[in-house]
């Protein structure tokens, strides 16, 4: 658990460790990492957007190997490619999975990815690329949903180009700023932070919500 926690608080180190070590073989790690993230839904626990930022802070530096361009354009693929059989999955064997291994779909998970989709409809495939554990879950019930592919892949590859055309160039831009580079950590709690404050939005609007409609909170006479 600490070496997971580690990775996370500090990802620019691993990254450039990784780099010098194995070189061109960072290109395939991240592809596997985004995949992964997007694609499987027994991995909602690996880095998404803090990863993203690291990339672009990693190779903003000087003489750094790593070409943001080439990164992009893996990510991106990896991105939609991950939402994509998420979502094939999710209509092939969606309810199975839901009922046969509700330790790894959790229920929980589920419901607050429904609670999103009827919100926002489609457009949940989008705002979920900056919601962790949503990001994994949203493809999933779009699949298990019978959702349109076509309009599916229209939100997918939307979204894939927003989350990867926002935080790379963020990564580039303030990764090079001295304080950023000394206090990563805070940097990772920050984007942490910010991507959960959307669900976090939603649960409490929800529970206000039931409080509101359900009758044993009415005052009684």
């Amino acid at each position: 658990m600490t070496e997971i926690l580690d990775l996370f608080l500090h990802l620019p180190v691993h990254l450039e460790n990784f780099v010098n070590a194995h070189g061109t073989l960072i290109y395939g790690l991240l592809f596997l990492i985004i995949f992964c993230e997007t694609g499987l839904v027994i991995t909602p626990f690996l880095p998404g957007d803090s990863l993203l930022f690291a990339i672009g802070a990693v190779a903003a530096k000087e003489g750094s190997s790593l070409n943001i361009w080439v990164a992009a354009v893996i990510l991106l693929v990896a991105a939609i490619l991950g939402d994509t059989v998420n979502y094939w999955i999710g209509r092939k064997s969606g309810g199975w999975m839901m009922r046969k291994f509700p330790k790894i779909v959790k229920p929980s998970h589920i419901e607050k990815t429904n609670e999103f989709f009827v919100r926002y409809g489609g457009k949940t495939i989008i705002i979920a690329r900056f919601v962790p554990i949503v990001r994994t879950f949203a493809p999933f019930v779009a699949g298990s949903g019978h959702m349109d592919y076509r309009r599916f892949m229209f939100f997918n590859v939307i979204g894939a180009i927003l989350w990867v055309g926002l935080l790379l160039p963020c990564g580039w831009f303030f990764g090079r700023i001295p304080f950023v580079q000394k206090n990563f950590e805070l940097v990772v709690l920050g984007i942490i932070a910010i991507s959960v404050l959307p669900m976090v939005i939603e649960i409490a609007r929800a529970k206000m919500a039931k409080k509101k409609t359900d009758p044993g909170s009415l005052p009684t006479d």
